[in-house]
């Protein structure tokens, strides 16, 4: 069976390697290990179809090393040892091991002691954070590389080579293909290389050739319905996805609508409504907040018909809720006043409740002056008396700063300010005739 055109196209040599070259280009870390026989192992972490395999196999065929490729979740702890044998008999083999977040105990304790002897070297590949995913005693024995998604001129030119390889690539084929399909196919599959070779390769092997001339043409309509399932990647369960979550509300609070929309978007396409509610609400109390407060219970009854909706149609409420939330003044004075009272407690800086605000609703609570000198603000003008509620070590003490972005947390915020003053005043006299 013939392997897939993305298998054989490969690279056998750095020189080979499509993007990442701020690994592998001239002068830069893996092109210095190479040149001077030093290899150490590594991870390498990115999305799906970004070059992790092919700077492995780079890595071995520019060194002539042994060169293996195994699976953390589905080979066992005896394919390892294979391995291993095979490197003590021939010196050193590089071992790609793919999915390497997902290694369990067992594999882990065995391979440990081969990275330490030299005998393997270790080319992990994951699509998840290392620093979050993978087990501390691996981390700390190898070296930790980012990869990145190609940018569309990059697959273009892999795309191109494949369609010139007459040995490994579809050169031999009678294609024709115009410069814009090209064009479409290096965009439209998000920098993942594999994903736009599988679809060059399924749309010319689609294709019937002309019955004239036996050309092969490849339109744009045909490249589309080769990938129209690759055209976007989203692991809810993965790194990237956080970094979406992220890039989402901080758009939001950035006030850029077109940005939050997008990250909006790349969501919806996921499926992902719960953590598009979650954290819309969590926005619109963080980060509006005051400056808005209509906002928020706005933003809670899109996201109440969002999920009564389900999608497609929830995009619809949340749509609107993003806008709105864009565009509101912000605001997080709520959110660091909370943190502020909550940092003085984790410090120790609490305090008995005041005897007047203690409880004095159980029997013998009289005998103990519970609650006694409380005053009701009810039974005074304007329903507000001056009282002591912070205990006495926070007193006067201020958490909540006001701010101006927009009416609404202005006028609370002279309020709070008269307040503060009245209080102030209204105790001092107190404490004067005392």
């Amino acid at each position: 069976m013939a392997q897939p055109l993305a298998w054989r196209m490969r690279p056998q040599k750095l020189t080979d390697i499509v993007g990442q070259q701020h690994l592998v280009g001239p002068g830069k870390i893996i092109d210095r290990m190479v040149k001077a026989k030093q290899l150490s192992s590594m991870i390498l972490y990115g999305p799906p179809g970004t070059g992790k395999t092919s700077i492995a196999s780079a890595i071995a065929g520019s060194t002539k090393y042994a060169f293996r490729t195994l699976n953390a979740a589905t080979n066992t702890k005896k394919d390892l040892q294979a391995v291993a044998e095979e490197g003590r008999m021939s010196g050193t083999v590089v071992l790609l091991l793919d999915e390497i977040h997902r290694l369990d105990k067992t594999k882990q304790d065995f391979l440990l002691p081969q990275l330490e002897s030299g005998r393997i070297i270790l080319i992990g590949a994951t699509t998840e954070n290392p620093y979050m995913t993978i087990n501390p005693a691996i981390r700390s024995r190898t070296q930790i590389f980012e990869v990145y998604p190609l940018k569309p001129e990059e697959i273009k030119q892999a795309l191109q080579r494949a369609l010139a390889d007459t040995e490994n690539g579809l050169g031999n084929l009678p294609i024709e293909i115009a410069d814009e399909t090209l064009d479409f196919l290096s965009q439209r599959t998000n920098g993942d290389l594999r994903s736009a070779l599988n679809g060059l390769e399924l749309a010319a092997n689609s294709t019937t050739p002309d019955e004239k001339t036996g050309v092969i043409n490849i339109t744009m309509t045909d490249v589309e319905e080769s990938i129209q399932k690759k055209s976007f990647s989203h692991d809810k369960d993965g790194d990237a996805h956080y970094d979406v979550i992220s890039a989402f509300q901080k758009s939001i609070r950035g006030s850029d609508t077109d940005a939050a929309l997008h990250y909006l978007a790349r969501l919806i396409v996921a499926g992902d409504l719960t953590s598009i509610m979650r954290r819309l609400m969590v926005i619109a109390y963080e980060d509006v907040g005051l400056a808005n407060p209509a906002a928020a219970a706005r933003t809670v009854s899109a996201c109440q018909a969002a999920e009564r909706l389900g999608l497609p149609e929830a995009r619809i409420p949340l749509a609107n809720a993003v806008i709105e939330l864009c565009l509101s003044p912000k605001s997080n004075s709520a959110i660091s006043a909370v943190d502020a009272a909550i940092n003085d407690i984790n410090n120790g800086h609490a305090g008995q409740v005041p005897r007047q605000l203690q409880d004095a609703h159980y029997a013998g609570a009289k005998k103990l002056h519970r609650g006694d000198t409380y005053q009701y603000p009810h039974d005074a003008p304007n329903d507000w008396l001056p009282q002591q509620y912070l205990p006495d070590t926070l007193a006067g003490k201020q958490y909540y700063q006001p701010k101006h972005n927009g009416k609404i947390e202005t006028a609370y915020g002279q309020q709070y300010q008269q307040l503060r003053q009245a209080q102030k005043q209204g105790l001092a006299q107190q404490n004067h005739k005392n």
